[in-house]
């Protein structure tokens, strides 16, 4: 029986989204949105490429959040995008009323499903979302680290001229300017970035990895940043619905790891068929943990705002 992937916006990061989970035959895709007719275009738009790009997910949509009955998965991408100038953080209470309106409809809808955030700022969007459903916080969870992390693998490859697949990195913390791109973890095929790259180099592709989001933002002059996300969201589903246990950074409820306790925060996790299955403790440095408890403050000082 086919997994159901259910991704609530149907704007630029919900739609590729939903192409690219359909293109890896994840499941069948429902789209949601609440513009009249628009996400059922689309669906059937990309279901028209099924035939040339060899995938066999249905892909629906639909109005109606009736629709995410039995999901798997559910993925939220609603929200109003960055704008040039605009921090994540103002997108908070606007964001907030169009989340908080999706989390009670999988509440009632989709209890069993497990639920990835994309709405930004998604660090208090994911913890919107655990307390709005009361879901087990395992099944919680928010795309931060591994679109962070991917743009430090990136600009580290740009920087070497070497291929993409051969670099690893780990960005941790919020989704945000105070993320915490962790050079002692990055490499390029085991080989430390701090042997190849200058120190006064690393300090400007750790600035540029923060300011990541608002690079592109800067430079459509409309909307953010939708490939990579996506690409991002899709790993994650991958790893739930394969159950493939990857080790990935992302927003999960921390219990006491790392010094941060009842709070949504970017750190490794471990995503299989339950969601977030484990966290794992990295030995930090004391700079490094400092950074951390900063960035998880942040998103704490936002969730009280919001009276999470």
């Amino acid at each position: 029986m086919k997994s159901k992937i259910t991704v609530v916006g149907a704007g630029f990061v919900g739609a590729t989204t939903a192409q690219r989970i359909a293109e890896k035959q994840l499941g069948d895709v429902v789209l949601h949105d609440i513009m009249p007719d628009m996400p059922k275009g689309k669906a059937l738009d990309m279901m028209e490429s099924a035939c040339l790009e060899g995938f066999d997910s249905v892909i629906t949509g639909t109005n109606d959040a009736a629709d995410y009955k039995d999901s798997n998965v559910v993925v939220i991408t609603s929200g109003i995008a960055r704008k040039p100038g605009m921090s994540r953080d103002d997108l908070l209470k606007t964001n907030a009323d169009i989340v908080g309106g999706v989390a009670d409809n999988i509440k009632k809808i989709a209890p069993n499903a497990i639920v990835i955030v994309v709405s930004n700022p998604l660090d208090v969007m994911t913890c919107l979302v655990g307390a709005k459903t009361g879901f087990p916080k395992n099944r919680v969870i928010g795309m931060a680290g591994v679109l962070d992390s991917a743009r430090f693998r990136c600009f580290i490859a740009m920087e070497l001229g070497v291929s993409h697949q051969d670099v690893q990195a780990m960005v941790l913390g919020g989704h945000g300017d105070d993320m915490v791109p962790l050079v002692r973890y990055s490499t390029v095929s085991g080989i430390a970035i701090q042997d190849l790259i200058p120190r006064e180099r690393l300090d400007a592709l750790v600035t540029r990895t923060r300011n990541g989001g608002a690079e592109i933002v800067g430079l459509l002059k409309a909307g953010s940043a939708y490939y990579a996300p996506s690409a991002a969201v899709a790993q994650m589903v991958q790893s739930i619905i394969y159950d493939e246990k990857r080790v990935l950074p992302c927003a999960a409820w921390c219990t006491g790891q790392y010094g941060i306790k009842d709070m949504f925060v970017g750190v490794p996790c471990v995503l299989g068929k339950n969601g977030m299955e484990k966290i794992i403790e990295l030995k930090l440095t004391e700079s490094e943990l400092g950074l951390l408890k900063t960035s998880a403050d942040h998103v704490r000082e936002n969730c009280r705002m919001l009276g999470i």
